[in-house]
C-alpha cells in the first residue's frame, strides 16, 4: 500500500477519530471539574464552621439592616406612658430611662387623646432610645435628646409652624355619611370621630335615611404652602335625621376634661354605646336561628355585626376585663365587667387589643380587639353580647339611662360656650353664602 493511500484512508476517518477525542476530552473535564466542586464545597462548609467567620459573616449582615428604626404612636383612649413604652421593643432600662424622663416635665404629665408620640431607636448592639418628642398641642412638641454616653435626656420645646383654621362642612347623605363626607375632602379620622360621638344614640345602618344631612365645625392646621397636614378637634357637629337636629357642642367641663354635650347640657355618652363598632352591617340578631354550622335551631344570645378583617372593636362602656382568652367556639374573645349590674362579650376577634387582659381596666371606646372569624365562624364578623344581671338581653333594645347631664355654674359657662360657637357657625355660613 504506497503513501497516498494510506493518507487517504486516515483523511477519510479522520472525522470520526476527532469526535472520539472530542468525547474523552469532555469526559476527562467534566470528571476534574465535579471534583474540584466537591473540593471546594467541602472547604467551604469547614469556613463556615469557623466561629470566628461566623461572628464576621453576622457583624457583616447585621450591618446591612438599618441602624435606626422610627415609631410614631398616636394616644387612644385609656392610654398609659407605661403601656405605650411596653409594647416596644427595648430593655427594661430603657423603659425606666423614658418613663424618668416624661415623669419630671408638667407639659406632658397627661396623656390627651390623638396626641402623638414618636420615638427614634438606635438598633445597632445595645438597642437603645436616641430621641423621642412628645406632642405638647398642635403647635409644639417637646423634644428629648440623650446626651452622649449619659443615661438621661435634655429636653427642649420645638415650636411647629402651622396655622390653626376652623373649617365648616355641611352636606346631604346621598348614600352614606362617610362617602358624602369625603366628597368634602374631610378627612378620613374626622369621619370617624364624628360617627363615635354619635354612636350612642345613632345605628348610622338603619337609623341613616337617603336626604339626611349633617354640619361640622372642625380645626384644621396648615403648612406655609396653606396645605393641611394635621386635623384637630371637633367642635362642632350636626345630624339632622328625619327633620330632627341632633346638636353636640364641645366643651371642657372640668380641667382637662373635654365631652360633647347636646343644646340642653346633656351628654350623648351612656353606660353603654349602642354598636362597638364603626362601618359594620347587623348581620344576625339577637333571638332564635338555625346555627350556620351546627345546622340546628338554639338561642342566638348576641348580635352579629359583619365587617372587614381587622376592624377595630371597641369597649362599649368603662369596666374591668374579666376575660381575654381562647372561649372555644367564640375565638378569641373578651369579657367586660362594666358595673354591679352590666357585662359585655366580644367574641370571633382576629386579635387583641393592645395591652387587653384579665385585670387591666379599660375606657368607653377604648380598641380591645379587631374583627376576625376565629372559633365557630362561616366569615368576619363581631359577636356581641350585653348581660343584665346574669342573663344575656338584646344589646338593641336596651335602653339605659342618659349621660351626664350639667347643672349649676357648669351649666352656665357651657351656654356662654354655646352661644359662641352658634355665632361662628353663623360667621362661617355667611362666609360661604
Amino acid at each position: 500500500m504506497n503513501k497516498k493511500k494510506i493518507f487517504k484512508k486516515i483523511w477519510k476517518y479522520s472525522y470520526f477519530l476527532w469526535l472520539i477525542f472530542l468525547i474523552f476530552f469532555t469526559v476527562f473535564v467534566t470528571y476534574f471539574y465535579d471534583l474540584n466542586k466537591k473540593n471546594q464545597i467541602n472547604y467551604l462548609n469547614k469556613s463556615l464552621k469557623n466561629i470566628y467567620l461566623n461572628n464576621s459573616l453576622k457583624k457583616i449582615t447585621s450591618e446591612l439592616k438599618p441602624r435606626y428604626i422610627f415609631i410614631e404612636y398616636k394616644v387612644k383612649e385609656g392610654d398609659t406612658y407605661e403601656n405605650i413604652i411596653n409594647d416596644l421593643d427595648i430593655p427594661k432600662t430603657e423603659r425606666k430611662l423614658f418613663l424618668k424622663s416624661v415623669a419630671k416635665n408638667k407639659n406632658i404629665k397627661i396623656l390627651k387623646l390623638n396626641q402623638k408620640i414618636s420615638f427614634k431607636i438606635d438598633k445597632r448592639s445595645n438597642t437603645k432610645i436616641i430621641n423621642f418628642s412628645v406632642e405638647i398641642d398642635k403647635k409644639k412638641n417637646i423634644f428629648f435628646e440623650r446626651i452622649d454616653g449619659e443615661k438621661k435626656f435634655i429636653s427642649k420645646i420645638i415650636e411647629k409652624d402651622l396655622k390653626k383654621s376652623i373649617t365648616y362642612k355641611e352636606s346631604i347623605i346621598t348614600t352614606s355619611l362617610y362617602s358624602a363626607a369625603l366628597k368634602l375632602g374631610i378627612k378620613p379620622n374626622t369621619i370617624v370621630e364624628f360617627a363615635r360621638l354619635y354612636g350612642f344614640q345613632v345605628d348610622f345602618q338603619r337609623d341613616i335615611w337617603k336626604n339626611d344631612s349633617f354640619q361640622i365645625i372642625y380645626e384644621e392646621f396648615k403648612n406655609e404652602k396653606g396645605n393641611v397636614v394635621e386635623v384637630g378637634e371637633i367642635i362642632y357637629a350636626n345630624l339632622n335625621i328625619q327633620n330632627t337636629d341632633l346638636q353636640l357642642y364641645k366643651f371642657e367641663y372640668e380641667n382637662n376634661k373635654i365631652d360633647y354635650f347636646d343644646e340642653n347640657g346633656k351628654s350623648m355618652r351612656k353606660t353603654l354605646m349602642k354598636t362597638p363598632i364603626n362601618g359594620a352591617r347587623l348581620s344576625s340578631s339577637f333571638g332564635k336561628r338555625k346555627h350556620p354550622i351546627l345546622g340546628f335551631t338554639k338561642l342566638h344570645t348576641g348580635t352579629d355585626f359583619a365587617a372587614p378583617k381587622g376592624t377595630p372593636i371597641m369597649a362599649s362602656g368603662d369596666g374591668i376585663v374579666t376575660k381575654a382568652k381562647w372561649c372555644g367556639g367564640g375565638g378569641n374573645c373578651v369579657k367586660i365587667k362594666h358595673n354591679s349590674s352590666y357585662q359585655t362579650v366580644y367574641a370571633h376577634m382576629s386579635k387583641f387589643g393592645r395591652g387587653i387582659k384579665k385585670g387591666v381596666r379599660v375606657k368607653q371606646g377604648q380598641i380591645i380587639g379587631y374583627v376576625g372569624s376565629t372559633g365557630l365562624s362561616t366569615g368576619p364578623h363581631l359577636h356581641y353580647e350585653v348581660i343584665e344581671n346574669g342573663r344575656k338581653i338584646n344589646s338593641q333594645k336596651l335602653k339605659l339611662p342618659s349621660g351626664k347631664i350639667l347643672k349649676g355654674n357648669i351649666r352656665k359657662k357651657f351656654e356662654v360656650n354655646k352661644i359662641k360657637i352658634d355665632v361662628l357657625k353663623s360667621e362661617l355660613i355667611s362666609k360661604i353664602n
